[in-house]
């Protein structure tokens, strides 16, 4: 039997494009198969100032995709003066999983970021397929996420509206999906650059809904 029968993971992360911004959520629980081996398991990083990943798989895989984005991204910033496009972010994560076909990185990936043309999200898989999304969901919880943010979601959403219905979509997988529960992350990303709610924003949201 497959050790892929034994370790399955789950989780829900969300990403939407919102007016100017990018809005990112994810939960905290970390599971193989039913059961809950963390429950503040981080699935959302930074990669640079201007652009951010979520996680959903195999957290070895996904920290060393993690690592090898940071360095080149940093790099190119250093080589070129400017940061890299976020299109050129989801690329080179395509190509890092094309790199890997025959012992594939057992991850999904949403990346979203703000550049010279504005918001941008894609979603990147293990397979090196890449997808730009206005609105877009992986894990275990994604159905039901995805229901919420299709019913919720319209063009020129402002920021603060975005932020409620990820917060929505997230919080109704948690009740939902035993894979995903225990708390969540939300981050955003602008032109100021990328920052991530407090635990008191995050209450409110809790309250709200």
């Amino acid at each position: 039997m497959s050790t892929a029968t034994y370790f399955k993971t789950g989780t829900t992360t969300v990403g939407l494009v919102v007016k100017d911004a990018v809005v990112l959520g994810t939960d905290a629980r970390v599971t193989a198969g039913y059961f809950v081996t963390n429950t503040v398991g981080r699935k959302l990083y930074p990669l640079d100032s201007h652009v951010a990943m979520t996680i959903a798989g195999t957290v070895a895989d996904a920290q060393d995709l993690i690592d090898v984005l940071k360095y080149y991204i940093r790099l190119y910033r250093v080589e070129r003066g400017r940061p890299m496009p976020i299109k050129s972010v989801a690329r080179l994560a395509s190509n890092i999983f094309f790199s890997n076909r025959y012992y594939p990185l057992q991850v999904e990936s949403l990346i979203g970021g703000y550049d010279s043309e504005g918001p941008g999200l894609y979603m990147v898989d293990l397979f090196a397929a890449v997808s730009r999304e206005t609105i877009a969901a992986t894990g275990s919880g994604s159905p039901i996420a995805l229901g919420v943010i299709e019913d919720g979601y319209r063009d020129g959403i402002g920021v603060e509206e975005g932020i409620r219905l990820v917060a929505e979509a997230v919080l109704s997988a948690m009740k939902r999906d035993a894979a995903t529960g225990n708390d969540f992350t939300i981050g955003v990303i602008d032109r100021n650059g990328y920052r991530e709610l407090g635990k008191e924003e995050k209450e409110k949201l809790v309250r709200k809904g």
